[in-house]
């Protein structure tokens, strides 16, 4: 991979000879690594690649993707730029890895949530085959100015804690309902909890990723 970022990657358990597998691109929230989210997917780890990405910035004790100019407003050249970055990845690790172009997936967490919205947008139900989406918002500037591919009928899990004081629960809402609005097909799961991922909302992602595979 030329790609300038740090990422893990867990290929499938005991791959068949010149076969394609799904793949998962990971994406971490504020603050995180590489190493926080992979544990996700304990249970499908065996069917499919796995890439974990890190941002680039040092944001402590972790990483960060992009940085942000107010509460809910990312820098828009930083974030622009590692929108581009992680398409450049998925890109590349499809012609690299043994990977089913026609099923490849995201799943970010917070920050990470930010950029699987909007990289669902970036590439539409043409290149992705599914999302999910922890306990994340979708920034104004792409709603109103970026140009966006279909998602009609794109499979998506989006779910946000009621008691989320880091992103507001509405938040969650309003992606909800955005992504309807464009004819995603859209799963949305509110929990009675805060801003992390709860043993309920692990087995939803599982089922999703399942059903979708």
């Amino acid at each position: 991979m030329k790609s300038p970022f740090t990422f893990d990657y867990s290929a499938p358990k005991n791959p068949e000879q010149g076969k394609l597998y799904p793949a998962v691109f990971l994406l971490h929230g504020m603050g995180s690594n590489e190493k926080d989210l992979p544990g996700l997917l304990t249970d499908i780890q065996d069917d499919c690649n796995i890439f974990s990405l890190q941002g680039p910035i040092l944001q402590a004790p972790g990483y960060a993707f992009f940085t942000v100019e107010e509460f809910g407003k990312p820098h828009r050249n930083v974030f622009d730029q590692i929108i581009l970055h992680i398409k450049d990845f998925i890109e590349e690790a499809i012609h690299e890895y043994p990977i089913d172009a026609t099923k490849t997936f995201l799943l970010g967490f917070s920050q990470g949530a930010v950029l699987t919205q909007t990289l669902s947008l970036v590439l539409g139900t043409e290149k992705l085959a599914g999302a999910v989406v922890l306990s994340g918002y979708l920034p104004g500037h792409v709603k109103e100015e970026y140009s966006k591919r279909s998602v009609e009928q794109l499979p998506m899990l989006i779910t946000h804690g009621k008691m989320d004081y880091v992103l507001p629960y509405q938040w969650g809402e309003d992606s909800k309902d955005f992504f309807k609005e464009e004819k995603a097909n859209v799963t949305f799961m509110a929990f009675e909890d805060g801003h992390g991922v709860t043993p309920e909302v692990q087995r939803e992602i599982i089922q999703f990723f399942k059903t979708n595979f």
